[in-house]
C-alpha cells in the first residue's frame, strides 16, 4: 500500500469511483458496522493496553478479517483507514461511513471543541460515493467548545440530507472529572443527549443515532423515533455479558443494529472472526 501511495496516489480517487456499492440496508432493515475511527483522536487503547491500535498493519488485518465475515454490512472509519481498505479491495459491496469530526483529541483541553478534521463536509463524502458521515457530538454545559461542535454537527446533518446520505450522530451528555471528559450514561443524561441530537439540522429525514447500551435502554429509546445503532465502547466486561446486553437491546423496535470497534476487533481471546460472527448472528439472526 505504501508503494501505491508513493507512485500512484491517484489510484485512491479512481478506486472510490470504481467501487461496487450497495443499498444502505437489506431486507431486514438492520446493520452491523465495524468501527475504526478511534486512532485519529489519539485513542489507541483497548482495555489495559494503551497501544493496542498502534500497529496500522495489525489494525487493517483485523478489519479485513471482520469485513470478510458474512453478516458484516460495512465499516466506519477516517479517510486514512478507509483508503487502506479500499486499496485492498475490502470495501467492495460494503456500506462505508466516513468519520467527520476527529479534532477533539482525547485528553486535550479543547477536546469538546470537536473540529471536523477528517471528512470535513458532506461534499467530501458524496464525492467519494460513501454512504454517510458520522459525527461525535458531546454536550458539556460548562465547556464553551460544545456550541461550536453542535453548530458544525447541525450543518453536517443538513448537508448530508441534501445528498440523501446517512447522518450518524453520536451524542453524549458529558462533563469533566479530574480534568478528563466523562460521558454520563444514566438514562436521564442519555435521553437529554438524544433530544438535542435529534433536533440538529434542517431535517432529520436521514439522521440515525449511535447510542451506548445503558441501563433503562427501553426508557431511553422512548425518546426518539430515529433509527438507532448501538455502540460497543471499550470492552471492560466479559464478552458473554456484552453479547447478552446487545441481544436484549436489539429487541427494541428503533434499535437497528450495532456499530462496534474494539469489542470485535480486539476480543480477549484474539479470535476476531468468532467475535464478529456472534455479533452478526445477533443483528441478522440465522440469515447471517
Amino acid at each position: 500500500m505504501t508503494e501505491v501511495r508513493v507512485r500512484h496516489p491517484e489510484r485512491v480517487a479512481e478506486a472510490w469511483q470504481q467501487r461496487r456499492t450497495r443499498e444502505l440496508v437489506g431486507d431486514d432493515g438492520r446493520l452491523l458496522i465495524v468501527a475504526a475511527d478511534h486512532p485519529a483522536r489519539g485513542a489507541l487503547g483497548v482495555r489495559d493496553d494503551k497501544q493496542a491500535m498502534a500497529s496500522r498493519p495489525g489494525l487493517i488485518d483485523r478489519l479485513v478479517t471482520a469485513l470478510e465475515r458474512p453478516g458484516v454490512d460495512g465499516v466506519l472509519a477516517t479517510p486514512d483507514v478507509l483508503e487502506d481498505l479500499l486499496l485492498l479491495g475490502a470495501l467492495e459491496g460494503k456500506v462505508v461511513i466516513g468519520s467527520m469530526n476527529r479534532g477533539g483529541l482525547q485528553g486535550a483541553s479543547f477536546e469538546l471543541d470537536d473540529r471536523f478534521t477528517a471528512y470535513g463536509t458532506a461534499a467530501d463524502i458524496a464525492a467519494r460515493r460513501l454512504d454517510g458521515g458520522k459525527m461525535l457530538t458531546r454536550i458539556d454545559l460548562d465547556d464553551p467548545g460544545t456550541v461550536a461542535t453542535l453548530e458544525s454537527s447541525a450543518k453536517a446533518v443538513t448537508e448530508l440530507a441534501e445528498h440523501k446520505l446517512m447522518a450518524m450522530v453520536e451524542p453524549f451528555w458529558s462533563t469533566r472529572r479530574d480534568g478528563r471528559v466523562t460521558n454520563l450514561l444514566d438514562a436521564e443524561s442519555v435521553i437529554k443527549s438524544v433530544a438535542v441530537a435529534s433536533g440538529l439540522g434542517a431535517t432529520s429525514a436521514y439522521t440515525w443515532l449511535k447510542l451506548p447500551v445503558v441501563d433503562d435502554l427501553p426508557q431511553v429509546m422512548e425518546a426518539t423515533t430515529l433509527p438507532t445503532l448501538l455502540l460497543g465502547g471499550d470492552p471492560t466486561v466479559a464478552p458473554e455479558e456484552t453479547y447478552a446486553s446487545w441481544g436484549k437491546a436489539l429487541t427494541l423496535p428503533a434499535v437497528r443494529g450495532l456499530v462496534v470497534g474494539r469489542a470485535l476487533l480486539f476480543p480477549p481471546d484474539g479470535d476476531v472472526a468468532s467475535a464478529v460472527d456472534q455479533a452478526a448472528a445477533l443483528v441478522h439472526g440465522g440469515a447471517a
